[in-house]
């Protein structure tokens, strides 16, 4: 395996959060999980950029939306592959996910862990 990636987990679902985690930490990975997007832009305001960040759209307080327009007004993670994970699936959403320059976008209701894990790591390791 390549070296372990850092992965950075946002949605306001802690099961979700704890499973997606088990998965990328039992193959090595770094991984935080953040229970809404206000902590997660705290985090990545003053931490480390992570490798990828998966992004949860419907959440309280700062929606998915709200946290990528702020990574991008902000220019935190310019090189972090930004991927929303989410159950919304309208073109209009994954459409306005992609005009804000996400990586990758998962449905969660249509993809197995196991399918996350893969395609995370499948895009990090993209070439850009």
């Amino acid at each position: 395996m390549a070296s372990p990636y850092r992965i950075y987990l946002v949605d306001d679902d802690r099961f979700l959060l704890d499973m997606y985690a088990v998965k990328f930490k039992a193959a090595g990975h770094e991984v935080t999980a953040f229970q809404g997007g206000a902590l997660a832009l705290d985090a990545l305001r003053t931490g480390t950029a992570p490798d990828a960040l998966l992004l949860d759209i419907v959440m309280p307080e700062i929606d998915g939306f709200g946290v990528l327009e702020t990574i991008r007004k902000e220019n935190l993670i310019p090189s972090t592959k930004v991927i929303v994970l989410s159950n919304q699936g309208q073109e209009s959403d994954i459409e306005r996910a992609n005009k804000l320059g996400v990586a990758g976008y998962i449905i969660k209701a249509s993809a197995i862990p196991s399918e996350v894990f893969s395609e995370t790591i499948r895009i990090i390791e993209k070439t850009a």
